[in-house]
């Protein structure tokens, strides 16, 4: 038996994936930094001096209304001299409405490495992807279904056994990042060709449009540890959908923190904490994202993000590779 929430999200679902007009928001993390390639291609690569990583990232957003939206993703990439670039992998799946609705990409990635002089440097990168998107038709309400007292009693007369269940499709992304020792900036342009992911009639995949900048900013030293201060901004846009992040980080040590918040031209949707641990094998880190919207009073338990990257070894590493100074999370 369908609890509220998962109804409400199916006839939402119902609306974008089959209607002639869609206005489908992809999933966004909260530690975008944290998962590089997710947010911009050219991050392909950047790795610290070029050696290979694995990123693992979990988001479960209002957990109060149940496993309604968890999004999870893995990625592989590294820079490869023989190229000129970084190449890179990634797998990403979000599950909403319960699992009724899973959109499902993978990902091969590439990003070219121009060194402009010894304190600039720039990466372009491009993305070919396979989407899936898997729709549970059994679990849809219609009109038809409604009786203006009883509620949901009807069986619905649309011919739900004849509807795809699966749609899949191409999909082709590009960014471009420059930075220096202490500056770095970028922009991605997910879902080039707009996409058709309707079901039964035309309905597009909009372009997602992101753009990011940021600093580091040294505080103070003391013996061998350094405490540096990152102010950053990111900027995405979807069709009609717009929204902002703006934010700190303070790194001291191994530990970082932050303090973001996240929000659309017409409302503040949250405030995000953060906290990580960075170590040279590997780094962690854990965020909650505060809901400051109208569903702050529907009890949905804000969003829980969870990060996880494995630094590993390599035998030969770029002599000529300057590592983005970008924020861990």
């Amino acid at each position: 038996m369908l609890n509220k929430f998962s109804k409400i999200f199916i006839a939402v679902a119902a609306c974008i994936f089959i209607s002639n007009d869609a206005n489908a928001q992809d999933p966004a993390f909260s530690q975008f930094y944290a998962n590089p390639l997710y947010l911009n291609p050219a991050f392909a690569g950047a790795t610290p001096k070029g050696c290979p990583r694995a990123n693992l990232n979990y988001r479960d957003q209002w957990p109060g209304i149940g496993r309604t939206y968890v999004t999870t993703s893995a990625s592989w990439d590294q820079h490869i001299n023989a190229i000129g670039g970084g190449l890179g992998v990634m797998v990403a799946q979000d599950r909403s409405g319960a699992g009724h609705l899973n959109t499902t990409h993978a990902s091969l990635l590439y990003s070219y490495h121009l060194e402009v002089n010894r304190k600039f440097s720039v990466k372009a990168g491009f993305e070919a992807s396979y989407r899936m998107i898997n729709l549970d038709w059994n679990d849809l309400t219609f009109g038809d279904m409604i009786d203006p007292q009883r509620g949901f009693v009807y069986n619905t007369q649309e011919d739900i056994a004849n509807n795809a269940t699966t749609k899949s499709f191409p999909d082709f992304s590009a960014g471009f990042i420059g930075y220096s020792e202490n500056l770095f900036f970028g922009f991605a342009a997910h879902h080039l060709t707009t996409p058709n992911q309707g079901f039964i009639s035309e309905s597009e995949l909009p372009t997602k449009l992101t753009a990011h900048i940021g600093g580091n900013i040294p505080l103070s030293r003391y013996s061998n540890t350094v405490t540096t201060i990152s102010p950053n901004f990111l900027y995405q846009k979807q069709q009609d959908f717009q929204q902002f992040n703006y934010g700190v980080y303070v790194n001291r040590g191994p530990m970082v923190g932050g303090l973001w918040a996240r929000h659309s031209l017409k409302n503040i949707d949250s405030f995000i904490l953060m906290i990580g641990l960075i170590q040279d094998s590997f780094k962690f880190g854990y965020s909650y994202d505060i809901t400051l919207s109208n569903l702050k009073n529907s009890n949905t338990l804000g969003a829980h993000e969870l990060s996880f990257t494995l630094f590993m070894p390599c035998r030969s590493r770029s002599k000529s590779f300057n590592t983005i100074s970008c924020p861990q999370f």
